[in-house]
This record gives structure tokens, C-alpha cells and sequence, in this order.
């Protein structure tokens, strides 16, 4: 009985903790487990660390090889992203591996991943399966010996940039007016992948090369081809983000003074710490994630939804759409949302109408053409979650007493018919009484 009460009492209490899992009511991630190569990193990256928590989230901060590390217990993830602070591990402890990490991906979660000089083969690897290539010189860093001005330093490998995506979902409404300052490794990104970002590119005098050695051959990696920051948003609407610098979160950048552009001899603070709160508020999805509701339709002029409709009907169709905001779900507002009539290819492709409160609506004439259809709306926008809905509605011909009586394109048929009869007519008749 002691045995049973211990196990009823446990299964209580940590019950809460499986249920504490992504909530698509709200999306924002909200429990993060933290690997970190030292825990020293907990107060050298201190403020980094504290705008998250300031934001509601809950930190858990493990070694990278700490034995009892887990994602997931008893079929149920632990927590909602996981950030790798951990670039030189070679292996992971307990039963995280890389298989581990994508699959953790694979279901929907968000991951930050920050590496330097010293990454391993694992978390490259990582990287890798997300869309982006490191150098493969392992001794190189990005160096740029126009683009340094900090604080008089002559560390041409502490780089200054503002090439930044034009996006104001991904980096938020406020622009950075300050460049970023980076201290790290460069990656290239998979052109073929469109689902990879460049977020933070490198100035065209940049490249990719040892620091401590002559260059003997030409780098491989040069100018704007190399990214600092990338993100990744996945089909299942998973949020990546991947840096070549550890140093990019630390306190030290962030407080780092930067060249003022235009004044030589200025020097204001570094935008390394807007930049990693909008990009990290973007990676948990505050900001730039949509949901769709109560999509309908119905006959004009009717309210409830039908069973089949017939052909040359005309229908409405609506939707609602609600971006969340980090707090509530507020109306998305947009011109380019459309809706599908489809049957193997879109009989109708209509732009929805929106009274800006969230909620879309179309008209349109259903096609002279029967079979199964499907409303579907598939919306892609950059920096914002996917949008895929759709509904099946049967669509039939007229029945044989459905048709109108005469049909006006046949008239041209009705006066050939009786014509034809009247001219019989009259030639029977003339023909018969004509002597």
C-alpha cells in the first residue's frame, strides 16, 4: 500500500510536467533546457540569459554531458526548445544524441544553436541535417580588416555588420541602427533549401581563413556568401536559429562600444543585444506565428453550411486568422491571402477581402464542373508560420428538372423548328387547294 501511495502521489506530481508541453492556444515556448559546455557561461552570458527569463520563460541549465539528460520521458517532451550553448562536446550525456535532437525538431520544437572555434563534429553535424555548412577549416574565423572599428581594437576577427534581413516579423518593427558585433566561425547556406535564412550576412571585404597564418590559396568562403546568423523554419512550422558565435549572446558584446557609422571617432553600443532578443523573440515563436479558425462557407444569401452544392452556385467562403503576439491572439491583417476551389488543379483562385479584425472572406461562383472540390488555403509568407487548411465539399449537376425551360442560346433552334412546321403548313395547304 506505502508502494501504491508513493506511485499515486508521483504520478500527481509530475503529471503537470508532461501536460507543460507546446499548447497551440499559446505558442510560445515556455520551458528550455539550456546545455552549456561550463557553467561559467551562465554569468558571461548573463543578460542574454535574464531578457528570457524576464519574458516568462523557464530556463534549465545542464552540462552538455551531464549522464541523466533527456528530452523526453515516458512518450511526452520535457520542454518546449533547447538551446545548444555547448559547441566543443563531442558527445552528448544520458540519451541525447543527434538522432535525439532532430527528432526533438521533427516534432515541432525550436532550437538555438551557437558555435565558435572550437565546435565539434557533432554539433556541426547538427547544423548540417538543418540546412547549413561550416567551414571545414577548423582553425578559420571570419575576418574583416575594414568592417572592425570597435573600440580602437585591432582584432580584425571581432567583425562588425549590418547586413541584416529585411524583415520585420524575423528582427521586429524597430530598426537596428547599430551593427552587430561577431566573433566566431562562418557557414554557408544550402541555396537549394528555401527554407534556410540568412539573417546576418557578412560585409563583401570579409572572408573565411586561419588568423594566425598567410593565406596560400584563396578562401573558400568570401564576402556576402557568408552568414553569421541563419534561421531555419521548418515545414512543421519548427523555428531554428544557427550562429558561427558563442560570443554574439555574451555580455561582453553586448556591451561592447561599435563605431558610429559616418563618425570615426563616435562610438555608441554594439546592436548584439537587440538583435539576439528579436531574433530569440522570433525563434519562440512571440512573434510571427499564425493560426487559422471557423473557416466556412455557405449559399449567398443562406447561413448554414451545406452538404453538397451544385453547379453555378454562388457560395461565400471566410476564414479567420490570428497572429499571436507573445501574450494574446491579435487580428492578422494582410492583402495577399487566397483561397483554392480545387479538384486536382484550382478551378478558382480568389484573394480573400479582410474587415481587419481578423477575419477574410470571399464570393465566388462555384465552376460548371462536377466532382469532388476542396477549399483550401496554403499560406506562405516570410518570417510567419505556414498556414495549410482545407475542407472537402461534393459539388453535383443540375437534376433533369432543374433545367430552365427554354434556354435563350437555343432560341435560334425554337425558329428553325417552327418555321419548318409553318412552312409545311402553308405548302399543304397551297398544294392541296391549288388548281
Amino acid at each position: 500500500m506505502k508502494n501504491l501511495s508513493f506511485l499515486f502521489i508521483f504520478g500527481i506530481s509530475f503529471f503537470p510536467l508532461l501536460c507543460f508541453s507546446f499548447d497551440p492556444e499559446t505558442p510560445t515556448d515556455r520551458r528550455v533546457l539550456v546545455l552549456l559546455d561550463d557553467f561559467s557561461l551562465k554569468s558571461s552570458h548573463s543578460i542574454f540569459f535574464n531578457s528570457l527569463k524576464s519574458r516568462g520563460f523557464d530556463l534549465d541549465f545542464k552540462l552538455a554531458d551531464d549522464p541523466t539528460l533527456s528530452l523526453r520521458r515516458y512518450g511526452q517532451y520535457l520542454y518546449d526548445a533547447l538551446i545548444l550553448f555547448s559547441p566543443s562536446t563531442e558527445r552528448f550525456g544520458g540519451s541525447l544524441d543527434l538522432a535525439a535532437v532532430l527528432d526533438f525538431v521533427d516534432s515541432g520544437h525550436d532550437l538555438i544553436i551557437a558555435v565558435d572555434a572550437s565546435a565539434s563534429d557533432l554539433t556541426k553535424n547538427i547544423a548540417t541535417e538543418c540546412g547549413v555548412d561550416f567551414d571545414e577549416d577548423s582553425s578559420a574565423m571570419v575576418i574583416d580588416h575594414k568592417s572592425y572599428g570597435i573600440s580602437g581594437t585591432e582584432d580584425h576577427t571581432l567583425i562588425a555588420s549590418d547586413d541584416f534581413i529585411q524583415s520585420d516579423v524575423i528582427l521586429g518593427k524597430t530598426k537596428i541602427k547599430v551593427p552587430v558585433i561577431f566573433k566566431g566561425i562562418a557557414h554557408s547556406v544550402n541555396a537549394a533549401n528555401n527554407l534556410v535564412l540568412k539573417v546576418l550576412s557578412a560585409s563583401p571585404s570579409a572572408y573565411s581563413a586561419n588568423p594566425t597564418s598567410e593565406l596560400s590559396s584563396p578562401p573558400l568562403l568570401t564576402g556576402s556568401a557568408i552568414s553569421l546568423v541563419s534561421v531555419v523554419q521548418a515545414r512543421n512550422n519548427a523555428r531554428i536559429m544557427i550562429t558561427g558565435s558563442l560570443d554574439l549572446f555574451s555580455n561582453r558584446l553586448l556591451r561592447t562600444a561599435v563605431q558610429k557609422a559616418g563618425s570615426p571617432d563616435k562610438y555608441e553600443k554594439s546592436g548584439n543585444e537587440q538583435f539576439v532578443t528579436e531574433i530569440s523573440k522570433w525563434v519562440f515563436h512571440e512573434r510571427g506565428h499564425l493560426k487559422a479558425v471557423n473557416l466556412k462557407h455557405h449559399k449567398v444569401g443562406e447561413t448554414d453550411e451545406p452538404a453538397i452544392y451544385r453547379i453555378k452556385d454562388d457560395l461565400k467562403f471566410s476564414v479567420e486568422i490570428y497572429e499571436w503576439s507573445g501574450e494574446s491572439w491579435e487580428p492578422y491583417v494582410a492583402d495577399d491571402v487566397q483561397v483554392q476551389f480545387y479538384m486536382m488543379s484550382p478551378y478558382v483562385l480568389k484573394t480573400l477581402s479582410t474587415d481587419g479584425k481578423g477575419l477574410y472572406h470571399a464570393s465566388f461562383k462555384v465552376p460548371d464542373v462536377y466532382g469532388v472540390f476542396q477549399f483550401k488555403v496554403d499560406y506562405l509568407r516570410l518570417g510567419y508560420t505556414s498556414l495549410s487548411l482545407s475542407k472537402q465539399i461534393p459539388v453535383r449537376p443540375f437534376r433533369h428538372n432543374e433545367y430552365e425551360r427554354f434556354i435563350t442560346t437555343a432560341f435560334p433552334y425554337y425558329g428553325a423548328s417552327f418555321t419548318t412546321m409553318a412552312g409545311f403548313f402553308i405548302f399543304s395547304i397551297l398544294y392541296l387547294y391549288n388548281k
